[in-house]
């Protein structure tokens, strides 16, 4: 990386430490999910940044991927996920909280392991450790606080307008002896009550270009035309495209998802429905050493 693309992650990363504490100031319980993602999104564009993907409202046993519809009425309760991402340029700063919305605070716990997790393993990089090190001491410190690591989910490296670049960083200990290289990752540990395993369930609200080709319908060709053009590959949301397209862009956004243009992101739900908390921040690993721009 260059000084100027380290420059652009850094400022990314400021706007996304301003963004954590606007949204804990204005998240309150009972408000619309709908209206803290439009809050959020407005915020990012207000500081100078743009949305690197949806921010994702993720409640109790969702782990992630879940961005609500334009009318949608689910609101803010219980551990809610706020999974949020800010590029400059398409260089992104990737990071997530958790706010424990009950009132006796039941997951307050459940959220410390996780931010401990994560402290340990942000470390632990200037030891230049292994996959299966980072994945480990993860693991071992949610545990040790008597939780369950999500085991199927993981961190990701991060390049220019690419969220998941290609290589994972594990939340359990994995025997890869690999090192990471000079570059832009992101660490996500995920805890929770119940047995640490995801599945795929309904579909969350966020799609992606996943093969841009033509379509024969003009209003997915519009859709295409104004996403890759403000997003290239990184994520959108269903309510954006409603709020620009009116109703009639929903049938076409099935449509596109059945020929392969667009893949759709399903919600990741805990297996045995418990809730799961998540911390996640994005560093930069370079030839002198690590920065964390989204801040501890």
């Amino acid at each position: 990386m260059d000084k100027e693309e380290i420059e652009k992650y850094k400022k990314a990363g400021e706007i996304s430490k301003q963004i954590k504490e606007f949204t804990r100031k204005i998240i309150k319980k009972d408000m619309l999910l709908v209206d803290i993602a439009k809050k959020i999104e407005d915020k990012i564009i207000e500081l100078g940044g743009m949305p690197a993907f949806p921010v994702n409202l993720s409640i109790d046993d969702i782990a992630a991927h879940y961005h609500p519809t334009l009318g949608d009425t689910t609101t803010a309760q219980g551990l809610l996920k706020i999974d949020m991402g800010i590029h400059i340029d398409g260089f992104i700063a990737d990071s997530a909280i958790s706010i424990d919305l009950t009132d006796n605070k039941e997951h307050k716990k459940l959220i410390e392991a996780t931010e401990n997790a994560l402290k340990f393993a942000l470390e632990l990089q200037e030891k230049n450790p292994t996959l299966n090190d980072t994945g480990k001491i993860i693991q071992e410190k949610i545990e040790e606080d008597g939780f369950s690591a999500i085991t199927n989910l993981s961190g990701h490296s991060l390049e220019r307008y690419e969220i998941h670049a290609g290589i994972t960083i594990p939340n359990c200990a994995n025997n890869s002896q690999k090192k990471l290289q000079e570059g832009a990752y992101a660490i996500e540990p995920f805890a929770t009550t119940g047995k640490g395993s995801i599945y795929e369930g309904p579909a969350g609200n966020i799609y992606a270009i996943e093969n841009l080709k033509n379509t024969r319908n003009p209003t997915a060709r519009k859709i295409l035309d104004y996403i890759w053009g403000k997003n290239k590959q990184l994520p959108f949301s269903a309510r954006e495209i409603e709020e620009k397209f009116g109703k009639m862009s929903r049938l076409a956004l099935r449509e596109l998802v059945q020929q392969g243009i667009l893949h759709s992101f399903n919600q990741l739900i805990e297996i045995s429905h418990k809730p799961i908390a998540q911390a996640e921040h994005t560093f930069l690993k370079t030839k002198e050493g690590k920065i964390i721009v989204t801040t501890m």
